[in-house]
């Protein structure tokens, strides 16, 4: 379709306000689809069958984070994680009253801090293209999603890119073309609906140097955003969560001091056989967002928390082998 039409079906449809503000507690259940057409059954503490989302809400969660690929058949992706997957899981989670986020990864499959790549339709593509290319596919899924009646709270442009993104076009060695990048994607989450916060979103969350850098680029790029979102993964760096937590305690408040942003906790997890210590990572991280001044701390997502191990081969999920939820997953409902 083209910007004009969609311009005009979008000027047609109500404008909404996602929620107030309150503390999001969530998951990004991308996986999820996939493992229920796989057969996986996810099943309560008595043993009983039950919807994997009703579960992860009963433990005090109130957010979903959905994670969008331009076009999954084209990669690994086996055709999940598309514009249209993603449309009827958020209605999923809107309809048991969970708010929504979603994760652009621009690419036809997974992108992270050693892989941005393009998606093959948009390979040979000149920059100029690339920016109407980022436009596009964000206008696109948004507006599909509020033809369905979903309004996002956030929306992530770009998926862990301390390198940049659309490489080598949006790396970081490119910081001008970066920023008009990122700014193509904020102004089309704005054309749906101005109240969406858009999130730019880095790994390692305890790394102050490496958020310092990538936003004072994005500071003298004018790149427009309102949430900086991170990454926390004691695990990756092998180091225990509780020789880490203050770093990213400071690197929150310095983001918020810095740059007058609110941050937030997009990816969090711990190892699946270590309940005990992967409740007390949660609780913590829960807790150093929360005491970031005047509520500029807003939410904290484990990612994939039901993607068992015996499933996913995923070592960080926070499910166990008998399809139960790990009880490290009550730090939500406790904190």
């Amino acid at each position: 379709m083209s910007l004009l039409a969609y311009s005009c079906s979008k000027a047609q449809i109500r404008e909404t306000t996602p929620t107030a503000f309150a503390f999001s507690k969530g998951a990004d259940v991308g996986w999820l689809p996939q493992m229920e057409a796989t057969g996986y059954k996810f099943y309560d503490s008595d043993g009983s069958e039950k919807d994997c989302l009703l579960l992860l809400k009963e433990r005090g969660m109130n957010s979903i984070r959905l994670r969008v690929f331009v076009n999954p058949n084209d990669d690994k992706a086996s055709g999940h994680c598309s514009k249209e997957e993603t449309v009827v899981m958020a209605l999923r989670a809107q309809k048991i009253g969970m708010r929504v986020m979603i994760d652009f990864h621009y690419s036809d499959s997974w992108a992270d801090p050693a892989k941005q790549f393009k998606p093959k339709a948009w390979e040979n593509h000149s920059f100029p293209e690339l920016l109407d290319d980022v436009y596009n596919h964000t206008f696109e899924v948004l507006h599909a999603l509020k033809v369905a009646g979903v309004t996002p709270e956030w929306v992530q442009v770009g998926n862990e890119i301390p390198g940049g993104m659309l490489w080598p076009d949006g790396s970081t060695n490119n910081w001008s073309q970066l920023g008009q990048l990122l700014n193509k994607g904020y102004d089309a989450v704005k054309s749906i609906n101005k109240n969406i916060k858009v999130i730019v979103h880095l790994d390692e969350g305890n790394n102050n140097d490496k958020f310092r850098t990538f936003f004072d680029n994005a500071t003298t790029q004018k790149v427009k955003y309102d949430v900086i979102g991170m990454s926390y993964y004691p695990y990756w760096i092998k180091k225990d969560y509780s020789e880490t937590i203050a770093d990213l305690e400071f690197n929150m408040n310095d983001m918020v001091k810095r740059y007058g942003k609110e941050v937030m906790v997009v990816e969090v997890g711990g190892e699946d056989d270590k309940v005990q210590n992967t409740y007390e990572l949660l609780a913590a991280t829960i807790k150093a967002v929360k005491s970031v001044p005047n509520n500029k701390g807003i939410g904290v997502l484990y990612w994939e928390p039901q993607g068992a191990k015996s499933w996913s081969q995923y070592s960080l999920s926070a499910w166990q082998a008998d399809g139960k939820p790990s009880p490290a997953l009550d730090a939500f409902k406790e904190n």
